[in-house]
């Protein structure tokens, strides 16, 4: 092994010219010992960062032994293969992650259901500049989307209810099919993709940006509940939209539904109305409310709980954001599900 001792006082140019020697072979070990070095400059790294690449050059192994503070992190991040990387952490394996997940999951659910116990009881105060600001995101700007697609949506239930009813010579009853179909399950559900693609992703994108920015850290280092001051606004404006939303999505889809059922089934616009009204009962609009509103609110669970539970870089928001709509979507599906069996199961 070759030693080279950095004694001062000395020049950087005195590195550039030094003489490597000619015996040490491929393989070789060159040792650079600063032990005596007091202080540093960039020329100091500058030339030991060429000394050591023309020793790599030939083939010898190059070891930096006792260089001063700072100087060899940055002979390290001058070569970037050469910077020591944080062992990985280990992977947890799939049951042991999602149960993880299951569990932080439920008790951001937990945090929410407190946080709007203090809210009703008066101890916390939202903010409603933030509720009204919400409420133009969620509302106005959401309603054509939602509009167009409940409608395509009815003249789609239109369509396939008459084939089969015609074969019974009962084309009458399609108003009823659209009316209840739109009612009852369709124009919330539909209405909940709509948000969860455009609302949820949102939220997720908002909160998920304020985690990477260390804005949450902030508000809890000074004493403010990021449950309260930023998911308890955003929840409650969608509830108050949501019921507009419905409403305007299951008449755009029952209008829509006619449109068939006059041109194709030959059903009269007079007992097209008559046989909607008809349909139409008080369970059915309870129903299809509350369904709306679960699926609001777990659309709002999904954005915040993936905004806040981010990582601190621009991949992680993309990731929360995906996350958000792809659970959403789940949970959308799984409560209407479960409620469609549950109510049926109750005679509803």
């Amino acid at each position: 092994m070759w030693t080279l001792r950095l004694v001062p006082p000395w020049a950087a140019k005195a590195l550039d010219d030094a003489a490597l020697p000619a015996a040490l072979g491929v393989g070789g070990r060159v040792r650079i010992d600063g032990s005596a070095l007091g202080h540093w400059d960039a020329g100091v790294a500058a030339a030991l960062w060429s000394l050591r690449e023309r020793l790599q050059q030939r083939g010898l192994q190059v070891e930096l032994a006792s260089l001063p503070a700072g100087l060899g992190e940055v002979l390290l991040l001058a070569q970037p293969g050469d910077v020591p990387r944080e062992p990985a952490a280990p992977a947890r394996p799939a049951l042991q992650h999602a149960l993880h997940e299951a569990g932080r999951t439920i008790a951001f659910f937990g945090e929410v259901l407190i946080a709007l116990a203090r809210w009703l009881s008066g101890r916390v105060t939202v903010r409603g500049t933030e509720v009204l600001q919400q409420l133009d995101q969620t509302g106005p700007r959401s309603a054509p989307i939602v509009l167009l697609t409940c409608a395509l949506v009815g003249v789609m239930l239109a369509y396939m209810g008459g084939a089969q009813l015609e074969r019974i010579g009962a084309q009458g009853f399609l108003a009823g099919v659209v009316t209840v179909g739109m009612v009852r399950e369709l124009a919330g559900l539909m209405t909940g993709v709509i948000l969860a693609g455009r609302v949820g992703a949102a939220f997720a994108a908002q909160l998920a940006t304020m985690q990477a920015g260390e804005e949450v850290d902030a508000l809890r280092v000074l004493g403010v509940d990021p449950i309260a001051h930023l998911v308890l606004p955003r929840l409650l404006a969608l509830l108050l939209m949501a019921p507009a939303l419905l409403a305007f999505g299951a008449l755009a889809g029952i209008a829509a539904g006619a449109l068939p059922a006059l041109w194709v089934y030959g059903v009269t616009p007079a007992e097209y109305l008559q046989q909607s009204l008809r349909a139409l009962t008080a369970t059915h609009l309870w129903i299809g409310l509350f369904k709306g509103m679960l699926y609001a609110a777990l659309v709002v669970a999904a954005g915040c709980r993936e905004g806040l539970h981010a990582g601190r870089s621009a991949q992680a928001v993309g990731q929360a954001t995906t996350a958000a709509v792809v659970k959403a979507l789940v949970w959308i599906v799984a409560a209407a599900c479960a409620t469609t069996v549950g109510f049926t199961a109750m005679g509803f």
